[in-house]
């Protein structure tokens, strides 16, 4: 029978000292005396796993990874230990996997010297650790930003001629990457690239992503360049990051130049590249261009998508130009493509604005207005053309927990309640 045997008739046990395990502060439990009940508990368990075993002779191998698990995943590392206390002093020597999960009990509670001990202890044998110990012993040091634990788990590594270092160097950029170290990534690459790794497609990627979200333009765009350089191209999530990166800073422009740059004729990404290039100009209302663009989307075989048309939507909204706005209902219905809160915001604040309530009803009919609100744009939409009045106080109806079942029928006559109450203040005053 296997260690999870004695992890179930010992749940009682378990139970009872995670009571105790709120009265302790920290873990000076390493530190000080030994608590007698979970020495005690750590006997029991031990003394049941050997029933189960019928061990009788000293100095075997003990295999208790699976119960030095399940104590890590109840936040009780105090009698994980004590249990390895108690191995060593009834002479049984803790198998590889067990010194493995011992290990990563105590990285992620914070007792890295005890970790330390153990990853060392598991590098001068002959066990060889899997990518998969690698990876969280690494995830488990970044979580508390010891990097430069990292770098030396790295360069432990290489001593010992581990099979997958490329992996291992991949799994350290990316732990660097999202704690913000730009420069222990590009120091980490180059020392990758310098004995003879390749960047792969997942590294590469992975570098554009952190170098968007912490570094600057300069560096992001260093980053797409070393990408292309490779010969990889860049995924969905790279693009989206690095567009987000543009329209933040809001250099619409650049942000055109890059999305040409990776392609317009790229159909692995969807209507992605094309959809970022309509807001590109959308953003500055140039709606010759936003035109122009949508067209040649049509005529490169791309279809029209719910956001695709939004933004056109909100652009046209914005502008006032009800006929174009139309116009867009129309080719979404011909399209197949059902609007959502969005649309219908874009046509009742284009009405609103220009005191045109009364003829709501011609563009509205065009919509079904008796279906559920969904809410189907892209938000990146939002990043650059903001959310409209009606948009925005929908949303807070479809929160509210008084009424569940909304139609866009409804939300319509509310707001239109809402907007003629606040006229009647006004005219008031």
């Amino acid at each position: 029978m296997e260690a999870q045997s004695v992890i179930a008739r010992s749940t009682i046990l378990l139970c009872f000292v995670g009571s105790l395990r709120r009265k302790r502060v920290g873990f000076v439990v390493f530190s000080r005396q030994r608590d007698p009940t979970e020495r005690a508990l750590a006997r029991k368990i031990i003394w049941e796993w050997k029933q189960d075993q019928s061990v009788c002779s000293k100095e075997i191998s003990v295999d208790c990874a699976s119960l030095i698990q399940t104590l890590h995943r109840k936040s009780l590392p105090h009698l994980a230990h004590e249990l390895m206390l108690e191995m060593k002093s009834q002479d049984l020597l803790p198998s590889n996997s067990t010194l493995s999960a011992m290990m990563l009990c105590y990285a992620d509670n914070g007792l890295f010297p005890q970790a330390q001990v153990i990853w060392e202890e598991l590098l001068n044998s002959s066990f060889m650790p899997s990518i998969q110990l690698v990876s969280q012993i690494i995830d488990a040091y970044g979580k508390w930003g010891l990097f430069n634990e990292v770098m030396k788990i790295l360069d432990q590594l290489s001593y010992s001629n581990f099979s997958m270092l490329n992996e291992a160097y991949s799994l350290a950029i990316s732990c660097f990457g999202k704690g913000g170290q730009l420069q222990l990534m590009e120091q980490t690459l180059k020392e990758m690239v310098s004995r003879g790794f390749p960047v792969d497609f997942a590294t590469g990627n992975a570098f554009i992503r952190y170098s968007s979200i912490h570094g600057s333009l300069t560096e992001m765009e260093a980053a797409y360049n070393r990408l292309k350089s490779s010969r990889h191209l860049i995924d969905r999530e790279g693009i989206r990051a690095m567009s987000f990166k543009y329209i933040k800073e809001k250099k619409f422009y650049k942000l055109g130049e890059f999305l040409r740059n990776v392609g317009l004729g790229r159909k692995d990404v969807g209507n992605l590249i094309w959809n970022l290039l309509l807001l590109s100009y959308a953003a500055n209302f140039k709606m010759k261009s936003l035109q122009r663009e949508f067209l040649r989307m049509l005529e490169a075989g791309f279809k029209p998508d719910v956001t695709t048309f939004n933004i056109r939507a909100l652009a046209f909204s914005r502008m006032a130009l009800l006929w174009d706005l139309h116009l867009s209902l129309e080719h979404m219905k011909q399209e197949k493509v059902s609007p959502d809160l969005v649309t219908c915001g874009c046509v009742v604040d284009a009405y609103l604005d220009r005191r045109l309530g009364k003829n709501l009803d011609f563009a509205l009919n065009k919509m079904n207005l008796e279906g559920s609100p969904v809410i189907s744009t892209d938000p990146f939409v939002f990043e650059v053309l903001g959310k409209g009045d009606f948009h925005s106080s929908a949303e807070a109806f479809l929160e509210s927990k008084r009424y569940r079942n909304w139609t866009y029928r409804e939300l319509v006559l509310l707001y239109l309640r809402k907007q003629y109450r606040s006229n009647q203040i006004f005219w008031n005053y």
